[in-house]
Order: structure tokens, then sequence, then C-alpha cells
């Protein structure tokens, strides 16, 4: 029953145990997540954190019978939710910076190239003749 109650951990990562005898019956089930072999993701450090399970024998047997609706069933499933989770923001944020990259390089603009010589229009110094100074010039 460990074993099947682990399956969906095993998919992402490798598995160490540490299994503790202690007074009166108690035993402490500690399942240490791992970076699985080939995987180029670093994992997170709330990816893993031991998971320890702390009662009898029997009840941590029965615990793990519960399968999916125990407790490690349950911890395995949200760990798997953040995992995924974890995963869709990394990949959001890879095309964020991609996006953000082609944003800022710098774009090619065509310049007008500058006639040869360039006309100046022709500014009159001098008022035309008849203009008076106490009135304002007029087109007309």
């Amino acid at each position: 029953m460990l074993i099947a109650s682990l399956l969906p951990l095993l998919s992402r990562y490798s598995l160490a145990f540490d299994l503790i005898a202690g007074p009166d019956d108690i035993v402490t089930l500690t399942v240490i997540p791992r970076k699985a072999v080939g995987d180029s993701q670093k994992l997170e450090a709330s990816e893993s954190r031991p998971i320890s399970l702390t009662a009898s024998a029997a009840e941590i047997d029965a615990e793990l019978a519960r399968g999916a609706d125990g407790a490690l069933g349950q911890l395995i499933a949200t760990r798997r939710t953040l995992g995924d989770q974890i995963a869709d923001q990394r990949a959001s944020a890879e095309a964020a910076r991609t996006v953000a990259a082609e944003a800022a390089r710098p774009k090619a603009v065509a310049r007008p190239t500058a006639p040869a010589h360039s006309a100046k229009p022709a500014v009159a110094s001098n008022p035309p003749a008849g203009a008076r100074a106490d009135e304002p010039a007029t087109l007309f």
C-alpha cells in the first residue's frame, strides 16, 4: 500500500525514506522528495520538504490504505498541484521575459535622406511698404 500511495510522487520526484521506531510502538515514517534523475528543473524548497507521519504502525497502515483520501494522499495531491502551478508560473515568467526583451530591442527605423541642399524660405527682414508701427501686420 505504501508504494501505491507514493506513485503520484514518484512520477515527479525520487524518494528517500526514513523509518524510526519510537516508544509505545509509535513509528515515524518520513518521505523525502528529491530531484528525479534526469530532471532538468530545480526543485523549490517547498517541493523538497520532507513529509512525516507519526503514529502507530497500524494507524499509518490504515492511513495509507485510504489512498488519495488519506492525509498522505491529500498532501501529495496538494504538492502536485502546487508543483504544476510553479511550473506554469515559470513558463509565464519566461514568456514575459522574452516579450520584454523583444520590446526593449531597438527597432531599425528608416530615416529619410536629406537632400543635398535644403532650401530655406526667405524671411523678410524689412517690413512691407505701407506698414504702420501702430497696426498689426496683415496678409490681406
